[in-house]
């Protein structure tokens, strides 16, 4: 048994299909092929159930798959470990990041950490939170933007930021004239939220629990762009964080955007990695970068500031 054939049986139970996993692992199919079968002699037990059109693993070949992820994890931190020894500020790092925070953090961030590491390759992979959770603890991602709370003695968490949440309602909404707003003034209210499976949706609907709010449950979105676009034409009202309304985002004339009084709804968000990872020293230099973000960028925009003041 070497590292190769595990990877096969990886790619194997990645794909469920011996061309893709073989292309995967750039060899030719026969080979792998070839090569689980002789693994599954060294180990005298069947971890493939072969079909005319699709691979199924047995429940020992999941096991083996498990346990080859996790050592080939381990050679992959051994490596990186000696690298960075080497160098710590340079090689590659896999950051995973939530779809709701993704696209309106990265373009504040990303600027600080190139001047801040020029040597270092930052791969970024876009994925629901639950995703996110398995490819770290497969490791597949080195560290992960993640809202708390997570739950997992595993994993070293590091605080980075919390983001307060703005209610947004279509411009003729009873809503909209408000400064700001206390959380009693949702009663009543029909939230539109995301689809299950964002950490958002979660954060909304706590949201609307503790305001008497609920969901509009006719239709959920599957993005924060999609739930912008419903308000905008005037389906409902929704909560958007802050950073998803700071430029580069454009603006819309048909939403108004309404700030809380202290304390607003907010989440917290942190960066998480294995306590194992040989990458955790210079991961915290990472999460510093995200920690010393300006202040002003987690306020409310310019257009509601004035009226969160008087209110």
């Amino acid at each position: 048994m070497n590292l190769r054939d595990l990877q096969y049986l990886v790619a194997l139970a990645d794909h469920r299909h011996f061309g893709r996993a073989a292309a995967a692992c750039f060899v030719s199919q026969p080979t792998l092929s070839t090569q689980v079968r002789k693994l599954e002699e060294e180990l005298g037990v069947a971890l493939v159930e072969r079909a005319p059109r699709k691979v199924m693993l047995t429940p020992a070949g999941h096991d083996m798959a498990e346990r080859a992820r996790r050592v080939l994890a381990e050679v992959a931190q051994m490596k990186e470990a000696a690298r960075r020894s080497r160098d710590p500020e340079a090689g590659t790092v896999r950051l995973g990041i939530f779809p709701t925070l993704g696209p309106y953090l990265l373009p504040h961030v990303v600027p600080r950490l190139r001047e801040r590491f020029p040597r270092l390759e930052l791969l970024l992979v876009e994925e629901k939170s639950p995703v996110l959770l398995d490819r770290l603890h497969e490791g597949r991602l080195d560290a992960a933007l993640l809202a708390l709370p997570l739950h997992d003695e595993s994993l070293h968490v590091e605080f980075l930021f919390e983001e307060p949440f703005l209610l947004a309602v279509p411009v003729r909404h009873r809503l909209a004239a408000a400064p700001s707003l206390d959380m009693a003034d949702l009663a009543g209210e029909r939230l539109l939220l995301l689809e299950d499976g964002h950490c958002l949706r979660d954060q909304a609907l706590d949201v609307c629990r503790m305001a008497g709010a609920s969901e509009k449950s006719e239709f959920q979105a599957t993005s924060l762009e999609t739930l912008r676009q419903m308000v905008a034409a005037h389906v409902g009202v929704t909560l958007l964080p802050v950073l998803s309304v700071k430029p580069p985002v454009a603006r819309s004339e048909d939403i108004h955007l309404v700030p809380f009084r202290d304390p607003p709804p907010s989440r917290r968000i942190a960066m998480a990695w294995r306590r194992s990872s040989a990458m955790a020293g210079f991961l915290g230099s990472v999460a510093q970068v995200f920690r010393d973000l300006p202040p002003e960028l987690f306020e409310p925009p310019a257009e509601v500031e004035p009226e969160a003041r008087n209110g």
